[in-house]
């Protein structure tokens, strides 16, 4: 199955199958377990571009990019199909003979064939296909849409793609399928928001377009399972950028992640975590009652991942209001965290005594 997938999913390391793909912040993606070899070896550059490093760079978690590995590995191999040349294929998007049958056809065969080939996307960006894709995208028909915006996904997994899409206007597309588009549409629109967000220009770019952080926090809020997901996804992804944080939680982020997390969907939790780090985020949680009971009860029952994030969301918000001290310490936060100060997950340990030491600093105030 190795040899069947894209050289994208492969990390730079190792050269296999990425398992838990992550971002450092020279852009690229590598496997967690082979970048974190390397960097306990004392190494302090990106093994790709050789650019220094901070001294704790921070993991960035490629949920899109492990959801894809994720839905390629149950694929079936697919049987050899000779290879069209791209431009045939983009004629029948552009020409004006082409039936809605033909151009329904060639973009299957595009998406086909630039899932495991960079160098056939390599070919599609280069014959200027991209115009033609998101001419598609913004079609009134559904199916034709929703195949063009995963032909688009596919396009944006190579960094080199990323700003060039977001140049030709991909965002304007992409944002108005998640205001108009089909249940999948919006689906697909959200995750290219998140692959278009690895590189740290185009967070700032997205954020700052009309409307695109308010759709994704009406699909967390309106769509069904696999939208909400995608729609967290994306915001987890934007939200590392400062300036989002704030947009996000102006467009009424926090109830809406408090009450999806609070029925199951931990990537929620990791958002506030986000969240919490700004002013604005943290008199949002405040405001909003029962969030720490909500945060504590994933503390208490969640996913390691979401019991970090938990965690770190309950120290902001504590470390800033002795109110939600007095919450914290009321759902039983401080006895959890005892139990948590020797977890084998070195982040859930510090996090762990760090609201330790907040709840107890608060109590002997008090």
């Amino acid at each position: 199955m190795t040899t069947q997938l894209p050289d994208d999913f492969k990390c730079p390391i190792s050269l296999e199958i990425m398992s838990d793909p992550v971002i450092l912040p020279s852009g690229h993606t590598f496997d967690r377990s082979s970048i974190q070899r390397w960097l306990d070896a004392g190494h302090r550059s990106c093994p790709v571009t050789k650019l220094p490093l901070p001294d704790n760079p921070v993991l960035i978690p490629n949920h899109a990019l492990r959801s894809l590995i994720s839905n390629y590995t149950l694929l079936s191999p697919p049987k050899p199909r000779p290879c069209p040349e791209p431009q045939t294929l983009v004629y029948a998007l552009t020409a004006t003979s082409s039936s809605l049958n033909s151009k329904l056809d060639a973009l299957d065969q595009l998406a086909r064939l630039s899932k495991r080939d960079s160098a056939f996307r390599r070919k599609i960006t280069e014959s200027g296909a991209v115009s033609a894709v998101l001419g598609c995208v913004a079609s009134d028909d559904p199916v034709l849409q929703q195949k063009s915006l995963s032909l688009l996904l596919n396009l944006s997994l190579d960094d080199d793609n990323k700003v060039g899409l977001v140049a030709e206007g991909a965002i304007a597309r992409v944002v108005a399928a998640l205001q108009a588009g089909s249940a999948d549409s919006r689906a697909v629109a959200a995750t290219i928001l998140t692959s278009l967000a690895v590189m740290e220009v185009n967070k700032a770019t997205i954020g700052a377009y009309p409307h695109a952080i308010r759709v994704l926090v009406s699909l967390l809020r309106d769509g069904k399972g696999r939208e909400k997901k995608e729609a967290a996804t994306a915001l987890y992804a934007l939200c590392s950028f400062p300036d989002n944080r704030r947009r996000a939680v102006q467009c009424g982020a926090v109830p809406i992640l408090v009450r999806i997390a609070e029925s199951g969907l931990e990537r929620a939790v990791e958002v506030l975590g986000l969240l919490a780090k700004s002013k604005e985020g943290r008199e949002a949680m405040e405001r909003f009652n029962g969030c720490v009971k909500v945060l504590v009860r994933v503390v208490s029952s969640g996913s390691s991942r979401g019991v970090e994030y938990a965690l770190l969301t309950l120290n902001s918000l504590c470390c800033y209001s002795e109110d939600m001290c007095v919450a914290a310490r009321r759902e039983g936060a401080l006895d959890l965290c005892m139990g948590l100060v020797e977890d084998e997950n070195e982040k859930i340990r510090r996090n762990a005594s760090g609201l330790v030491q907040v709840l107890r600093g608060s109590q002997s105030i008090r």
